[in-house]
């Protein structure tokens, strides 16, 4: 490839999107370049080999002599030139040491800061040298599949008030406390208590617990409150980037995101840099997509105990529902507004059946989609079940036990049917 001209200060500058500064920033893994803009633009990215390079066209745009000379040299990048394409677009070209996966994205004003045009160099060879280093040594023993429980509101949050003046971050957390119990009790999954007393948390520390625990999943607990007192019903919610389901999604959402404005002092309903990037991540990944297969299953068991609100799993933007690379779902339990749901919400036994039914709703999706590394995605082999075999006669005959022979397949009774496939639990 040709060596490109250096780029002048273009004549359609009064039309075009100026590149202000770039900035170059080193992450674990890749290395990240921000190009502050003046305004909007449209750019495009494409890679080449033979040498390794990236290039980046940006539409209708300029940008000072010699700007890119600031980005030095680095064990990724060799050089970086730029130079004008067809009269009016400005193309930057990262020669490269070796092949790296690139990303990019746009972010709007936010506080201080203008538009900027995010690239990220993903570094590829660095990524297989992590891999194979933990491939070498010895295999690592199975682990359980962690899920981040979130007992909505708390401390001088008190959330939605019933009729009778209970409080929702009381029921949320008595009823957190039944699932994480619930759940424990089965094999192969954990549970762990975003908050285990009364105490306020902001919506930003609430991912920051669930990541620190290394959560596969994360389920954010509410009680709904309506003016018209006869609403009820249960509703599940997961993350949406393209706007609400449903006005009522939209308003529920601004309702539990508002949490930080009146008690705290972040506001993440404001997408700024952090969580444009999060939201990024989170379509590429297909996060929301495994939220809302979650909420489906949990849906399916909520129906049971309970009248359901939505007979869909609803999205909007709820901010505690941002946490990267952890799907998560908010449930909105019933409505402690309506006198009858309030009495329920109360109940020790309702909110068992409550636990039994989201326990159930999780056990069905690990067993289809656990994380590979868990006992949940191990298996010894398959059986075809036979006309007159038991939980027990199988159990026997591969030496494990019906506790988990049930666990590994998600079972909820001991009822068999003959051609009905078993995944056999690895000892």
């Amino acid at each position: 490839m040709a060596t490109l001209p250096a780029a002048p200060l273009l004549t359609h500058a009064a039309t075009a999107t100026k590149v202000k500064d770039i900035r170059l920033s080193s992450h674990q893994g890749y290395l990240r370049l921000v190009f502050d803009l003046n305004k909007s633009i449209d750019h495009s990215i494409f890679t080449l080999d033979k040498p390794d390079r990236v290039v980046l066209d940006l539409k209708n745009t300029n940008m000072t002599h010699g700007m890119v000379d600031r980005v030095g040299a680095n064990s990724l990048i060799r050089r970086i030139r730029s130079g004008v394409r067809n009269s009016n677009d400005l193309r930057v070209v990262f020669d490269l040491q070796h092949e790296v996966k690139p990303r990019s994205f746009l972010l709007g004003p936010s506080g201080k800061a203008g538009y900027r045009l995010v690239l990220d160099l993903h570094n590829e060879k660095a990524s297989s040298a992590v891999v194979a280093k933990k491939q070498v040594g010895k295999k690592k023993a199975l682990r359980d599949v962690i899920i981040a429980i979130d007992a909505g509101h708390g401390g001088k949050d008190p959330g939605a008030l019933g009729k009778k003046g209970t409080k929702e971050k009381t029921v949320t957390l008595q009823m957190a406390k039944r699932l994480e119990k619930t759940i424990n009790q089965q094999k192969g999954m954990k549970a762990v208590l975003i908050r285990r007393k009364d105490y306020f948390l902001r919506l930003r520390q609430r991912i920051e617990k669930a990541r620190e625990h290394n959560a596969d999943m994360m389920i954010s607990l509410h009680a709904d409150s309506f003016p018209d007192p006869r609403a009820r019903g249960s509703s599940i919610y997961a993350l949406s980037v393209d706007g609400a389901t449903s006005e009522t999604a939209k308003l529920l959402a601004e309702k539990e995101n508002a949490a930080d404005l009146l008690f705290g002092d972040v506001n993440l309903a404001v997408e700024d840099e952090m969580i444009k990037e999060v939201l990024f991540d989170l379509s590429l990944t297909g996060t929301i997509r495994s939220s809302l297969d979650i909420g489906d299953e949990i849906l399916r068991q909520i129906k049971y105990i309970n009248r359901v609100h939505k007979k869909e799993v609803q999205q909007a933007g709820f901010a505690v529902l941002k946490a990267p690379n952890i799907p998560s779902v908010l449930l909105e339990t019933a409505f402690i507004s309506n006198p009858r749901e309030e009495k329920k919400l109360k109940s020790a036994a309702h909110q068992r059946k409550v636990a039994n039914a989201i326990s159930k709703g999780v056990a069905n999706y690990f067993a289809r989609q656990a994380p590979p590394g868990t006992w949940l995605s191990a298996s010894a082999g398959d059986y075809k079940v036979r006309s007159g075999d038991t939980l027990g006669s199988i159990a026997k005959r591969y030496r494990t036990s019906v506790e988990n022979l049930r666990a590994r397949n998600a079972m909820h009774t001991s009822s068999l049917n003959a051609g009905q496939v078993l995944k056999i639990p690895v000892s």
